[in-house]
């Protein structure tokens, strides 16, 4: 049985075919840890699979299975796994603008909702697209939109991107990865268009095309593909469209439906107005906001309706409305809780009720 020391940070157990120190002490009896984790191998050219290795006896080491974790609970540690998001979201930039995309499955353990929002509005410039704990995306992209909002309320600008990037990575570093939100923030404002990718820790990236959450690699291999500099519009849509649909046919975590956000450059300028403008609520429309074209269930290729008219459903199942009768009807006051009428009606079917259960015990009996 195996004695481990871990300090592992959840995030870096993903890491393969990466040189990466993670502070990582295993002493195991068994050889075959021993083996892949101790073996000096020869640096010769060519790819190198030493972190697999040393995944695969993480996984062992750490499996709920273990002998000695069923046998000593408090030698478990959750916080050592690796914890899938489930999610699929991309972010691309254009010449004019930049487009979000995002899968509509949630999962918890199995699937909780076939049709989520995964892109959050932020500003009316500036929406983001959320990986991780449902709970944790919703509330941590609701609180800096508030602030984002009394911030604009009190300086009369709109906000710049790179304002929501500084408040979400201070918020998420303060807690250490305990709120799980990954997210992607895209938006434009008077210096252009703007894409970055913040994770759970409150590390960001800046780059013209990225990609979160489990079904990202699946993504990426899209983006790495089809990008190019100066993109139009509808090259950018579609190719978001590829990347998501990718994440949706690859990883199990992604599914049913794709979300498009369309943030082009004259929503650099767009008005406050009452407060409402660019909310972007469960109907999936934005409100007044020059610029944003957020286009809920834009693409749907799960779409199984044509294939359920094809079903013969046996007509037994088709019960007209109407076809068990009313007995009988009792209304009642509700203030005096006194029958208003049909007492004498409901006593009679009653006692009649009772006579007919007596019967039929004493048939059983």
């Amino acid at each position: 049985m195996a004695a481990l020391s871990l300090n592992v940070d959840p995030l870096d157990l993903h890491t393969s075919g990466r040189s990466k120190n993670l502070g990582i002490s295993i002493n195991a009896s068994s050889d075959e840890t021993t083996k892949h984790t101790n073996e000096n191998h020869d640096h010769s050219p060519g790819f190198e699979f030493d972190l697999t290795y040393r995944n695969n006896a993480l996984a062992r080491a750490l499996s709920r299975s273990n002998p000695s974790i069923k046998a000593n609970n408090a030698a478990f540690d959750p916080r050592a796994y690796a914890m899938s998001t489930g999610t699929t979201i991309v972010g691309v930039c254009y010449k004019d603008g930049l487009v979000l995309g995002a899968d509509t499955r949630a999962t918890a353990g199995v699937v909780a909702d076939k049709n989520c929002e995964k892109i959050h509005y932020i500003a009316p410039n500036i929406y983001c697209c959320g990986a991780g704990t449902a709970a944790d995306t919703e509330m941590t992209t609701a609180l800096i939109a508030a602030k984002l909002e009394l911030m604009r309320r009190n300086t009369g600008s709109p906000s710049r991107v790179v304002t929501a990037l500084t408040q979400l990575k201070r918020y998420l570093f303060n807690y250490q990865g305990h709120v799980s939100a990954a997210l992607v923030l895209g938006g434009v404002d008077v210096t252009g268009p703007h894409l970055y990718t913040v994770y759970p820790h409150g590390s960001t990236d800046k780059l013209p095309f990225v990609t979160m959450g489990s079904g990202s690699l699946a993504a990426m291999a899209v983006f790495e593909k089809n990008y190019k500099d100066d993109m139009t519009e509808e090259e950018a849509v579609e190719m978001v469209r590829g990347a998501i649909e990718s994440g949706i046919f690859n990883d199990l975590g992604s599914g049913s439906n794709v979300d498009v956000c369309i943030i082009r450059k004259e929503a650099a300028n767009c008005p406050e107005g009452d407060g409402s403008a660019g909310w972007v609520g469960k109907s999936g429309q934005a409100i007044g906001t020059l610029g944003i074209d957020y286009r809920r269930n834009a693409f749907t290729p799960n779409e199984q309706s044509e294939l359920r008219k094809l079903v013969k459903r046996d007509k037994g199942f088709d019960l007209p409305r109407g076809c068990t009768k009313v007995r009988n009807e009792l209304v009642v006051d509700t203030a005096t809780k006194n029958d208003i009428k049909g007492l004498e009606f409901l006593s009679a079917a009653t006692s009649s009720t009772s006579m007919e259960t007596e019967g039929v015990q004493e048939s059983k009996s």
